[in-house]
């Protein structure tokens, strides 16, 4: 199963944050798995980084590599597919997040109640 991982979610596995319930845990914990962090999630981190919203103190291809994770850019067709989804969700990096999980049939895992409510393969990780 390929699987794609909200920003909190990625910054929760790195913390092993209680918050991630035992069910997400075993699917980004299973080989069987691919596990994809979004080049929109890198660019979050980033930003919120430079506005003190958050330290990150390693590189994101440096996380990837220790934790086996895969990059996902941002190609044409997520872009396009912006335009079909509802507005549920305000927030740009949230709603390409959705975008890519429709393109590329993936699981999207989450706790952002807004997310949860599009009609996409979701993991409620909370």
């Amino acid at each position: 199963m390929k699987l794609l991982l909200d920003t909190h979610v990625f910054l929760w596995w790195i913390v092993d944050d209680p918050r991630l319930n035992a069910e997400a845990r075993r699917w980004i914990a299973s080989s069987q798995n691919q596990v994809y962090v979004s080049a929109a999630s890198t660019w979050e981190i980033r930003i919120k980084e430079g506005l003190g919203k958050l330290q990150f103190p390693i590189r994101c291809t440096e996380a990837f590599e220790q934790l086996g994770f895969l990059f996902l850019p941002i190609g044409l067709a997520e872009c396009e597919g912006l335009k079909d989804l509802p507005t549920l969700h305000k927030d740009p990096f949230d709603r390409m997040l959705v975008s890519q999980s429709l393109s590329y049939q993936m699981t999207l895992l989450t706790a952002d109640h807004k997310v949860l409510a599009y009609n996409t393969a979701l993991l409620d990780v909370r």
